[in-house]
């Protein structure tokens, strides 16, 4: 026997009512161009994507480790220990990754194109940044995100998921 759970009424308008996607096209545009913006700014900076690849992200990474002391540390302690024995060490492959992720989660939200997986990358990224003891616009972007990541099906009504999920979930008959 399988019990069916229903949607309450407040979820369903808010996550899968298309009247409220011009709203989610609002959010998801915004978030979008943060991580473009963000992405850019890297992608010309010889520190993060060229001649010193790697040399922005050790700064970052140290200055992080600097934020586990004190009786509240603004970095854990097992986010710590993936710092210096992980990220410190792949500060190049990291670099490369946070630029081009940025780049990938804004272009794929701004178009709107499988809008469920773009934010949930996004939030990893954020809650990394967030991990690291650096705060800035990352709290309100993952709050943003998870209600895209809720809002999948309608998030991209106006965009390319509009398209692209009837025919990724083609019903078989």
């Amino acid at each position: 026997m399988q019990t069916k759970i229903q949607h309450s009424r407040i979820a369903t308008y808010l996550f899968g009512n298309y009247s409220l996607a011009p709203l989610w096209l609002i959010l998801r545009i915004y978030i979008g161009y943060e991580w473009v913006l963000a992405a850019s700014e890297k992608m010309f900076s010889p520190v993060w994507i060229g001649s010193q690849t790697g040399v922005a992200l050790t700064g970052f990474l140290k200055g992080s480790l600097a934020k586990t002391t004190g009786a509240h540390p603004d970095v854990s302690g097992w986010y710590a220990y993936f710092i210096q024995n992980f990220a410190l060490n792949h500060t190049v492959l990291f670099s490369y990754l946070v630029t081009y992720g940025e780049l990938a989660v804004g272009v794929a939200l701004i178009f709107g194109v499988l809008v469920g997986v773009s934010s949930f990358f996004g939030m990893v990224m954020n809650f990394n940044f967030l991990f690291a003891g650096t705060a800035s616009i990352n709290p309100i972007m993952t709050l943003i995100e998870i209600f895209l990541l809720l809002a999948w099906r309608t998030a991209g009504y106006y965009g390319l998921d509009r398209y692209v999920l009837p025919r990724l979930f083609k019903q078989r008959k």
